[in-house]
């Protein structure tokens, strides 16, 4: 078992133990995390075959690198995590209390294997996955005829008051138009793009994969906006936000019909929403990945 700070190590490579997880458990979004909001100690633990991610809070507590807000999934990397973070866990003082969140079942049930039977498992959260049908028209088909009548609906209010929509993503600063709809809304969500934050979402934009997406109509002028991670495989809608003056014409369903017509015509098969059970996602088909939360003490 080694434990150190470096970043660059070769580790970070290893396969995810669940899979499709994006960017999360990887260095290009660890770091970036750490770099904005990392307090208390970084520990990299790894061995030939595993690595883990760890934080060491000031209060103490050990958890998975990222915290529960912004980081959807958590996973170690390669084989044998569960027996290496048992390992870690070993040479702790007694007492030490963790708590590793947002675990999909293939994670949980890798790292459950190193902890003591006293280690209590619940599901706290939930990631909703949409799988997609190869053309557009065929995920118009599959969906409920209220629902595909209801998305049909939207568009057309949509053009009729602001022309065509358009998914603009070369654009001066994507991110300052992202981070202004976000302050525009009402109540927890307006108050969520601090400038710390804002300057987070700027440092995702960089990984690798990210994509922001800015809907406009005819005028060029932002309606809704979307941040999210696309590989091979799937579409990660990370954080959206629209301009509420503009609720009427449904900004945010129409950004999603718009981003579904992308990813599908990019040849992806699975759109996930990542965290949150809202009714919407599921009426569009989505099913839900259980996301667990192992915690305890030493």
């Amino acid at each position: 078992m080694r434990i150190h700070q470096d970043w660059a190590t070769d580790a970070f490579q290893l396969p995810a133990v669940a899979p499709a997880t994006s960017v999360f458990p990887r260095r290009e979004y660890l770091e970036r995390w750490w770099h904005h909001f990392g307090t208390g100690e970084l520990c990299l633990v790894e061995n030939d075959s595993a690595l883990l991610a760890l934080w060491n809070a000031p209060d103490g507590s050990i958890s998975l690198l990222g915290d529960e807000d912004l980081t959807d999934y958590h996973t170690p990397l390669g084989e044998g995590s569960g027996a290496l973070l048992g390992e870690y866990l070993a040479e702790l003082p007694t007492g030490t209390p963790f708590r590793f969140d947002s675990l999909p079942t293939e994670a949980a049930d890798e790292l459950a294997h190193g902890l003591s039977r006293r280690t209590a498992r619940t599901q706290h959260e939930s990631a909703l996955r949409l799988a997609l049908p190869g053309d557009f028209d065929s995920f118009l088909a599959g969906l409920s005829k209220k629902e595909r009548h209801e998305l049909r609906r939207k568009h057309r209010r949509f053009v009729e008051a602001l022309g065509s929509p358009h998914l603009l993503r070369e654009i001066a600063d994507p991110i300052g138009a992202f981070a202004q709809l976000h302050r525009l809304a009402e109540g927890r969500k307006g108050t969520f793009m601090t400038p710390e934050r804002e300057a987070f979402f700027r440092a995702l934009a960089t990984v690798p994969g990210a994509r922001v997406d800015i809907l406009v109509g005819d005028a060029g002028v932002p309606a809704a906006a979307a941040i999210g991670f696309q590989d091979a495989d799937a579409y990660y809608l990370y954080n959206s936000a629209y301009d509420p003056a503009q609720a009427a014409v449904s900004p945010g369903i129409v950004m999603l019909w718009m981003l579904f017509q992308s990813v599908i015509g990019d040849g992806v098969a699975i759109f996930d929403f990542l965290k949150g059970d809202e009714a919407y996602k599921l009426r569009l088909g989505a099913e839900p990945r259980p996301l667990y939360a192992l915690e305890g003490r030493t």
